[in-house]
């Protein structure tokens, strides 16, 4: 069903071959994870399970957490939906804010990009459905911009401002973070790191469009 992660890492010059280089990458568990094979076949790919409406809090977000406290590289799809058209990026999940915000040295966050994957797998192609494998001969391109830079501190000050609201108190989030933020400030902070994490892919899918019609 999903193509564009394992695939996209297969450009020249990247370590495909080295295991210990190669990325985490966060998967949708009822997809990747429907039986035994899959779960030990993901599992080999270096797959953390997220299961779809668990929240940002469930267990299996410890275990990227603990991918980046070791200092590992950790992709996520932050839209969390799968996109075959080149509208704009949609609003971003909380789920990689989150993590960027509880790790104990704040990763380095790159964005990336890519579109071509829509053609090598598209949704409705061989009698309305998808193929049965990729097609070849269709062109790719991944661009991969800048580290988006956070300045945790400030936000973390200003965020612990917010009026306590209890109106969206959510199942699962800690009433009060280790930094003493409660769950308005929780929510402050998530939602203005990812719009500055769309607002960077945004402008990378720019790029790109830019690049296609030249």
């Amino acid at each position: 069903y999903r193509i564009d992660d394992p695939f996209m890492w297969g450009f020249k010059g990247f370590p495909i071959t080295d295991s210990k280089l190669a990325r985490w990458v966060l998967t949708a568990e009822d997809i990747c994870f429907r039986n035994v094979f899959m779960s030990y076949m993901f599992r080999l790919g270096k797959c953390v399970p997220i299961t779809r409406g668990a929240g940002i809090y469930q267990d299996h977000m410890n275990e990227a957490l603990e991918v980046l406290s070791t200092g590992g590289w950790l992709h996520s799809f932050p839209e969390g939906k799968v996109a075959q058209d080149h509208q704009p990026i949609r609003r971003l999940k909380w789920g990689t804010a989150s993590l960027i915000v509880r790790a104990p040295v704040t990763p380095i966050v790159l964005p990336i990009v890519h579109t071509g994957f829509e053609k090598v797998m598209p949704e409705k192609s061989f009698f309305g459905r998808r193929p049965p494998l990729p097609l070849c001969g269709k062109e790719i391109k991944i661009i991969v911009g800048e580290p988006v830079d956070f300045d945790l501190p400030g936000l973390k000050q200003v965020a612990a401002m917010i009026p306590q609201d209890t109106s969206f108190e959510r199942k699962g989030w800690p009433t009060i973070t280790p930094e003493g933020l409660d769950e308005a400030a929780q929510r402050w902070l998530y939602q203005k790191m990812s719009d500055k994490i769309q607002s960077a892919m945004e402008s990378l899918r720019k790029t790109l469009l830019n690049l296609k019609q030249h």
